[in-house]
């Protein structure tokens, strides 16, 4: 790493920027890892813990403790990076190792995954990696044709149902009844066979979330209107959930997996995976990236477009039926590309509300991370953070950052994209085997296209309320006007 100096001997970074001390401390060793945790989560929240520190600091770079802290992570301490152009950093495989980073400070315990260590905790240098990933990759890649028509049947009834729920007995909720569907859909899409709802039976959605949130309860608060937050903080955030009580859920869903994985577990092994190994990231691929992800965004993209109001149903409506008036009722891949505000406006959702929220990585060697105004020096193995959704807000990227804006990537829009993160890489790049970038992203934006879509070959426009959940907004329809 090459630093050069200016006239007054002050360090500069390769780019010429002046290389600062990083602000920030981490207090008082146990006792302020544990007050930035309820402040995090219980007294300020997420986006104003850290606009505070920016603030205090007058930097987007600096030093912070991060949640769970004291007792499930030892090591709270991480140079934030809170910025568009800093946290570039962590999508690099080249300065950040993510062994074990994916839920940060903490890992979920073994056992939730029987003992092995899935994909997405191993760095790109591990040799399991690359292996992994090409085989999840290709599975994807085999069984896309099947993507388009799945969802239109799934989220199609899912729609119907909702309309018919509204009409006979007013407000229904979004959430529980995509739950099941997101579930049912993944699985159909990537699988012969019969869907978990069917196989497994009406509680298989409950059993893939109850197992999630086995892993990530650390990480999230309100839980429950019923728990007084000073309980809550104690259940969730101080030690692991007893992986025993999830396991009869797991056991249920491991055989439905090894029956309608049989392809996958064959090609694994004659790549010198074994069916063990293979199986588990299965799993893991399926519920925790596909399911986990679809789960969150849908809402979140719902939300938006409940806010967005007649004005902006009105548009999509237009375009969306226009297009596939012309396909004669079709939905293709060519003609999603004729539809440029309803790919607009799955990327600013993408932008506004990543599924995934935080990005984790340690330093390879010393470095220096860039922000807008100046540089910075990490030490190798400092554990680098990043809170995409202030990245992808920033101001000085994205006019009027913090505002969804429908049509933001139509046009010379699209050039923005490159500064859209939400898949641990740029939407611009690619996924591949020397990158963390998600191998399911082109996925997650065709169903994000796919749902507005269907919402809108249905409905003209829709309202609903929006409420809270522990992982993503409630919506709850409160009318649907049909077409």
């Amino acid at each position: 790493m090459s630093i050069a100096k200016d006239s007054t001997s002050q360090e500069l970074s390769p780019s010429g920027q002046p290389i600062k001390p990083i602000p920030g401390s981490y207090g008082v060793p146990f006792f302020s890892p544990i007050w930035d945790r309820l402040n995090f989560y219980y007294f300020q929240g997420h986006m104003a813990y850290f606009k505070s520190r920016i603030s205090k600091h007058n930097s987007t770079v600096l030093r912070l403790n991060v949640p769970p802290g004291p007792f499930l992570a030892s090591k709270p301490h991480v140079v934030a990076v809170l910025d568009a152009l800093s946290f570039q950093v962590l999508l690099d495989s080249s300065k950040v190792d993510k062994t074990d980073t994916l839920t940060g400070t903490y890992i979920p315990p073994l056992s939730l995954y029987s003992g092995i260590r899935p994909l997405a905790y191993l760095d790109t240098t591990d040799p399991l990696h690359a292996t992994l990933k090409t085989q999840i990759t290709g599975l994807i890649v085999s069984r896309k044709e099947y993507v388009i028509p799945s969802f239109r049947k799934i989220y199609g009834s899912l729609f119907d149902s909702i309309y018919d729920k509204v009409e006979s007995s007013g407000p229904t909720e979004f959430n529980t009844l995509s739950q099941s569907a997101a579930f049912d859909f993944m699985c159909s899409a990537f699988f012969e066979g019969a869907l978990p709802s069917v196989a497994i039976g009406p509680s298989a959605a409950d059993m893939a979330l109850k197992w999630l949130t086995f892993q990530l309860h650390p990480l999230v608060s309100k839980a429950s209107n019923l728990i007084p937050w000073p309980l809550e903080d104690i259940l969730l955030h101080n030690f692991h959930l007893p992986p025993c009580l999830v396991k009869s859920d797991y056991k249920a869903l491991e055989t439905y997996f090894t029956n309608v994985g049989e392809s996958f577990l064959t090609d694994a092994e004659q790549v010198g995976i074994s069916r063990h190994v293979a199986l588990h990231n299965l799993i893991f691929a399926t519920i925790f990236n596909a399911y986990g992800g679809i789960k969150i965004f849908l809402p979140f993209l719902l939300k938006w477009l409940v806010q967005g109001g007649p004005e902006l149903h009105n548009k999509l409506s237009e375009e969306i039926q226009s297009v596939i008036r012309s396909e004669n009722g079709s939905v293709t891949p060519a003609c999603l590309e004729r539809m440029p505000l309803t790919k607009s406006v799955v990327y600013e959702a993408l932008r506004l509300n990543p599924p995934v929220e935080y990005q984790y990585g340690h330093a390879r060697s010393d470095l220096v991370i860039e922000s807008h105004d100046a540089a910075y020096k990490v030490k190798k193995g400092e554990m680098i953070f990043g809170y995409q959704p202030i990245a992808t807000r920033d101001e000085k990227v994205f006019t009027n950052g913090e505002q969804f804006v429908a049509e933001r990537f139509v046009g010379e829009g699209e050039k923005l994209l490159q500064y859209v993160y939400w898949s641990n890489g740029r939407e611009t790049d690619e996924p591949g085997v020397t990158n963390k970038q998600c191998p399911g992203k082109d996925i997650v934006v065709l169903v994000g296209r796919l749902f507005v879509i269907e919402l809108f070959l249905r409905f003209d426009t829709f309202t609903g309320e929006i409420g809270e959940l522990p992982l993503e907004p409630k919506v709850t329809f409160k009318s649907l006007h049909k077409v």
